[in-house]
């Protein structure tokens, strides 16, 4: 599969929300919105929804309610 990378822009609008999320005290979700800035996404790694839909019983409704959530 692909490595999905962001150009220099989206980079750094990943790397001014860590910062936000950092002074928030929330350093786990800083940390991987770093992380996504500078290394992008591996989508050989990443799992489909429709296995994580399966992994906890997610119906379409659940789908419909928490999209573009992520």
């Amino acid at each position: 599969m692909a490595h999905l990378t962001f150009d220099e822009g989206e980079a750094q609008q990943l790397r001014d929300a860590a910062r936000e999320h950092a002074v928030a005290g929330e350093g786990m979700i800083a940390y991987v919105l770093e992380q996504l800035a500078a290394e992008g996404i591996d989508l050989s790694k990443v799992t489909p929804y429709e296995d994580i839909q399966a992994r906890y019983g997610l119906g379409d409704t659940d789908a419909a309610r928490t999209a573009g959530a992520a």
